[in-house]
């Protein structure tokens, strides 16, 4: 017996190959332990032999032993019983493919309907796909009325073509249409000859309706032989079509649908217990009936009612079919409930399972730690391993983690276990002598996680490769991870309670993966559309467009602490570009360090006006880099965040993944601490425009307002004539639509005017970090016009839209247009109006959320050597 596996005497053997196929009655007896006969589970406090917990399908009580393997609870996985039916039931799961089968062969002697001469049979048997083979000779056979090979088939193709016609042998009985209704099998037999005296008297059509029932179906399957099998794609040894028919019903084990014992007298069976209980009740039923000879209505009744429970045991769900309920009136959870679905078993316990070598916690910001590390909390560093292999290299730092052992003091890293050549675990917590310690090469030391180890680090939903990277591990106190700003766009993450997870790969292959394909160097530049997937953002990215403007300047003692931050320092201090009286830096010399040597670039910040031209423009818009050094321009998220054509994108492909990386954390180590010295805040005074400005908005809205009353004027003495394709009301919704959205434009652009550039809401929005020129147009102007679909707000009540108004009111106010800005404060009317339009905005995110990663949860992903 292997070691590794104690409760199993099997051998231990490499998987070559996995047949999938339909269990036959023979196998399922075979597999089977025991004969379940009883409904009941319990008898005397015992479980009952033969019942739905017979002690030898297995054990879910700690203190009782499995009778079939003798394991207990953590051992035993539990052994199947089988329950013999009193009759043939459908199985929920195969009755389509029963019904196409049913419909490729003949009702009266199993064979395929179709001809060997067919020429849509000949091409159905050219398919090795059994699942298409079976589509195609179903195809093939649909349309057949007649099983091929009577005399007088016969005689009338030979009256047509000259040559012999190859018949399958058929039995030439007529085919009747077959249906399926719910769990019910119905064949309908349309048309059959009546012979008459007269001749040229057209056939009688007689109608014939009857229910299969699924002992009528199994008869017809199970003469299919072995070879029609093969051509309708199945596989007669691994799946015959007889066996898609019930025959014997597996009972799973306990461990399966285990019980709840609520106290010492109360006991709660689970679901496909009780169902099946049910089954086993309706089956001997049926099975006492037949004994006693009750007529064929009272069987049918029992047989359907038994086929019932057989059904919603699989499914409960199943359309057109009543669901099967608990006596509170709950609905049973069914098989296919239980696999299927995100929460099931598949996606939520075996494919969705929290796996080893793993951590999750919250996920914080730091801007200090380098793009491609990942601060680990302490705790969580002593509890994940990485199995190291002692080499002449490493035996005496391994030495001192072992005997640092699980427990290392406070900043100090250990280790948990030692492996030896021959398999034997110590666990170092046990392990006190120094003797039992003792390291030899070739043993391997699960040590706990280290400084510049390379982990998985990963935020879910990952619909693509981006949001999962490797990192290098920066072990730190406090419990959360810590995560650099500018790597948070590929993840999608934010930091308002998020978690993520890390993943510790435990071979020096999958390290060679991790560090190899999925560093976050290699992953800068997204596959999908070729640009940046991280960039400058936040605070670094406004400190990057107020430290490159023209007027600034660094003293001497902040720029040497600016220094101190780079991490290429050489000890060489460039020359200030001021000299007297005292030396003093720009802003832009700063990023002649960080910038690498062979980069030039041509580019414009984002607010550049066309009619800026020249070597260096007035408002500084033209970002110019030759050989590494930044002569003119202001930089802005155009030219250091995500967009085509950014420094990053040109740095990543001209000096390669490490320098762009390199000079992304740099960037950041710089510039925040030359704005942690400057300072930025934000008041109440930087969304106040000045009088004129003010002034300028209620004129344009006044203009607006007046407008509107001539365009509603002409409306009602009906003298606005209709737009091309639009009604009259049309045409005057897209009017006012025109007027107000001009107006509320206008007022935006005269708050953003009025805004000096020393202001620092401004500088927020012009430097791309956060907000844009719409939010300051709310905060000073006006809100504008709220819509809701696309259009005004609607008349909700009797011709109006709110009790505050007239009927019959359609001027700017009652449909929706909210004069005031944010600062000066909505009116209640308005603030109903925008309360509606944020509303719909709740609900749309809502409702867009859960299917917005269906399509690729659905797809299908296949791995090949040499492929993707």
């Amino acid at each position: 017996m292997d070691a590794r596996f104690p409760y199993s005497p099997a051998e231990v053997a490499k998987v070559q190959l996995m047949q999938f196929g339909i269990l036959s009655p023979d196998e399922i007896r075979q597999m089977s332990v025991a004969v379940i006969e009883h409904a009941e589970t319990m008898e005397r406090g015992k479980a009952k032999p033969g019942g739905l917990s017979d002690p030898r399908l297995g054990t879910i009580d700690e203190k009782i032993k499995c009778d079939t393997c003798m394991a207990g609870m953590a051992e035993c996985p539990g052994h199947f019983g089988h329950l013999e039916l009193a009759k043939p039931m459908f199985h929920i799961g195969f009755i389509k493919t029963v019904l196409s089968i049913m419909r490729c062969v003949c009702f009266n002697c199993s064979k395929i309907l179709a001809d060997e001469e067919d020429t849509k049979f000949k091409q159905a048997l050219k398919i090795s796909n059994p699942k298409n083979r079976l589509r195609r000779i179903y195809d093939a056979c649909k349309s057949k009325k007649t099983c091929a090979g009577s005399d007088e088939l016969e005689v009338q193709d030979q009256q047509d073509t000259d040559e012999p016609v190859k018949k399958r042998g058929g039995c030439g009985a007529q085919q009747p249409s077959i249906t399926v209704d719910g769990m019910k099998m119905v064949a309908e037999f349309e048309a059959t000859k009546k012979k008459t005296d007269d001749q040229d008297q057209l056939p009688e059509l007689v109608e014939r309706k009857q229910i299969l029932c699924a002992e009528r179906v199994l008869n017809v399957l199970k003469h299919i032989s072995d070879e029609d099998c093969l051509l309708l794609g199945l596989n007669p040894k691994c799946a015959r079509p007889d066996w898609m028919i019930l025959q014997v019903l597996p009972i799973p084990p306990p461990p399966v649908r285990p019980s709840v014992t609520v106290d010492t007298s109360s006991r709660t069976e689970d679901d496909l217990t009780h169902q099946l209980a049910m089954i086993i009740r309706h089956n001997e039923n049926l099975r006492r009936q037949e004994r006693n000879g009750a007529p064929t209505h009272i069987i049918t009744e029992f047989a359907q009612l038994l086929q019932f429970h057989i059904a919603t045991y699989f499914g409960n769900d199943l359309p057109g079919q009543p669901r099967a309920n608990q006596h509170s009136g709950r609905p049973i959870k069914s098989i296919c409930s239980r696999l299927k679905a995100k929460e099931g078993w598949i996606r939520g316990n075996l494919m969705g399972k929290r796996v080893d070598f793993s951590a999750r916690t919250v996920v914080t910001p730091d801007p200090n730690i380098n793009i491609d590390q990942l601060g680990v909390p302490w705790s969580v560093s002593l509890n994940l391993t990485y199995p190291e292999t002692v080499t002449p290299y490493n035996i005496e730092r391994l030495k001192e983690l072992v005997e640092y052992g699980p427990h290392p003091p406070p900043g100090k890293t250990g280790a948990k276990y030692i492996i030896r050549e021959d398999g034997q675990r110590l666990d170092l917590r046990y392990v006190k002598k120094s003797s039992d310690q003792h390291l030899e090469l070739g043993y391997k030391v699960e040590r706990h996680l280290n400084d510049g180890d390379f982990v998985l680090f990963n935020r879910q939903p990952s619909p693509h490769k981006m949001p999962i990277m490797g990192h290098r591990v920066k072990i730190m106190p406090c419990s959360t991870f810590r995560l650099n700003l500018s790597v948070t766009s590929p993840y999608n993450a934010d930091f308002d309670a998020d978690e993520m997870n890390m993943h510790v790969p435990q071979s020096f292959e999958t390290t060679a993966v991790v560090l190899e394909l999925m560093m976050v160097s290699k992953c800068i530049v997204s596959p999908q559309a070729n640009i940046p997937a991280m960039g400058i953002v936040q605070d670094t990215l406004l400190g990057c467009r107020k430290i490159t403007k023209r007027d600034t300047l660094i003293e001497k003692d902040v720029f040497m602490n600016m220094l101190m931050w780079w991490e290429d320092f050489d000890g060489k201090v460039p020359a200030p570009a001021i000299l007297k009286p005292r030396p003093i830096w720009t802003g832009k010399q700063v990023f002649n360090l960080i910038i690498p040597k062979l980069i030039n670039l041509i580019s414009f910040s984002a607010w550049h006006a066309e009619t800026e031209c020249g070597f260096i423009t007035p408002g500084d818009t033209m970002v110019r880099i030759e050989k590494g050094e930044l002569l003119s321009g202001t930089l802005c998220k155009k030219t250091l965040g995500t967009s085509t054509g950014s420094l990053i994108r040109v740095i990543w492909e001209e000096a390669g993944p490490d320098a762009a990386l390199k000079f992304l954390g740099n960037t950041q180590s710089l510039v925040n601490y030359w704005l942690l010295q400057n300072g930025f805040s934000i008041g109440i005074g930087d969304a106040i425009a000045d009088a004129d400005t003010m002034e300028k908005i209620d004129v344009t809205i006044g203009t607006a307002k007046n407008d509107l009353k001539e365009l509603i004027k002409q409306a009602q003495e009906k003298n606005l004539e209709p737009e091309p394709g639009l009604t009259m009301m049309e045409s005057f919704e897209n009017r006012v639509n025109q007027i107000l959205s001009k107006a509320y434009d206008d007022a935006g652009s005269s708050a953003q005017k009025g805004l000096s550039e020393s202001n620092n809401l401004k500088a927020m929005v012009t430097a791309g970090s956060n907000g844009s020129f719409i939010n300051i147009s709310q905060m000073t102007a006006c809100l504008g016009q709220q819509k809701i679909e696309g259009k005004r707000i609607p008349f909700g009540f009797v011709d109006r839209t709110l009790p505050h108004f007239t009927k019959d009111d359609y001027g700017p106010e009652s449909r929706g247009f909210v004069q005031n800005s944010y600062l000066r404060g909505l009116a209640p009317q308005e603030f109903f109006f925008h309360a509606m339009v944020s509303r719909e905005g709740l609900i749309a995110t809502a409702v867009k959320t859960p299917r917005q990663h269906s399509a690729e949860a659905r797809e299908g992903y296949g791995g090949h050597h040499g492929e993707t």
